[in-house]
């Protein structure tokens, strides 16, 4: 639809009227650009839906939704992130900048809904890593990929089957735990605590038995993952890795080589699972279907990582089916048998798209066949 088609926007429209259309639209995303009409996301696409908005009418929005704890922030670095919860439409994450023609929003929609491992298509593998007592279990994907979803699956399932001590540590706080069988404590980085380190310091001095990172991106953030695990905690958290083996890699390449053999130690033993995850869409391009890739503790895993030879967990991968190892274009060829996704789009995301084609025409019993024999 050309732009002087679609619907202009009023000069006075606050940000609930767009945040309406986004849940309304099913959306996961709403971006409002300066100079640009505003745009869905709509399963993977981003679709324009009014005509374009002045720059100035985006910067009065942008000034109406930032907390006046982060305007000072965002006059100085040029960026801020938080949360916001409007009472008829739900809760949103919300991403404010500048850029060239002026202000930029990113609001990721949040279901009111909790989400779960079942809703989400996910195996039942990730349910099972949070049967241990200690231990470190993460999601990786690149951005957006919705690993922060699974995690809230994940906190969600041990707050109404187990009596725990959850805590989360979040930037911000996206979706909400009620009270159920466990204890969660929330605390977003920058509003509860200053610094993400004070806040790990005070996790482990409580009596918390499972510490949530809403996003392992630096060395400080793993070495108090590994300190945690280490002293008898379960922790969960995501990265933006693209695989399992390059999320192990990535977590030695934070350290300098004196802390390496440590971390190697540390982190052969604590490993209990990597899920890694990309959201692909339907046919039909109306929704998204998660394809994973596991890779669980086993021996062969524990004595790579510990002897820093990672770069054969590729190889590990191919023959640890016996052992719970799920590749991501197995799963992906999955969903193509099940008609969910299309062979060519799903080749898009496959690790060898020149593969995918014999695995998804291989019928399912013997690929679970396969499976067994390892």
């Amino acid at each position: 639809m050309a732009e002087k088609e679609r619907p202009r926007v009023d000069a006075s429209a606050a940000v609930d009227s767009f945040l309406a259309m986004a849940v309304a639209a099913r959306a996961s995303d709403l971006v409002i650009v300066a100079g640009r009409p505003i745009l869905l996301r709509v399963a993977s696409d981003l679709l324009p839906r009014t005509q374009s908005l002045p720059a100035e009418h985006v910067e009065r929005i942008a000034k109406e939704i930032v907390p006046p704890r982060l305007r000072e922030a965002l006059e100085r670095d040029g960026a801020c992130e938080f949360a916001v919860e409007h009472p008829t439409h739900g809760r949103f994450r919300v991403n404010v900048s500048r850029q060239r023609t002026g202000f930029k929003l990113n609001l990721r929609v949040i279901p009111k809904e909790l989400p779960t491992l079942a809703g989400l298509g996910l195996p039942d593998a990730l349910a099972s890593a949070l049967g241990h007592q200690r231990g470190l279990v993460l999601v990786t994907g690149p951005a957006s990929h919705g690993k922060s979803t699974t995690l809230a699956a994940l906190v969600d399932h041990l707050n109404r089957e187990t009596a725990r001590h959850i805590m989360t540590v979040e930037e911000p706080i996206e979706h909400v735990h009620p009270r159920k069988k466990s204890l969660v404590s929330q605390r977003d980085v920058g509003l509860h605590a200053r610094t993400r380190a004070r806040t790990f310091q005070t996790a482990l001095r409580e009596d918390v038995d499972t510490l949530v990172i809403s996003d392992m991106r630096d060395a400080e953030s793993v070495r108090h993952a590994l300190v945690a695990s280490e002293s008898g905690r379960l922790v969960l958290g995501t990265m933006n890795m693209p695989s399992a083996a390059k999320t192990v890699d990535r977590i030695l390449d934070m350290f300098s080589p004196a802390e390496e053999p440590w971390v190697r130690a540390s982190l052969a033993s604590s490993l209990r699972l990597i899920a890694g995850q990309r959201l692909v869409p339907s046919a039909d391009r109306t929704r998204l279907h998660a394809a994973v890739e596991l890779l669980p503790w086993s021996v062969a895993l524990y004595t790579l990582v510990r002897d820093g030879r990672t770069h054969q967990i590729p190889d590990l991968q191919k023959r640890g089916k016996a052992a719970g190892v799920v590749r991501l274009d197995e799963s992906l060829a999955d969903l193509v048998r099940a008609q969910k996704v299309t062979a060519e789009v799903a080749k898009l995301f496959a690790e060898s798209p020149a593969d995918l084609d014999a695995l998804a025409s291989r019928p399912a019993a013997a690929s679970a066949a396969q499976a067994r024999k390892g």
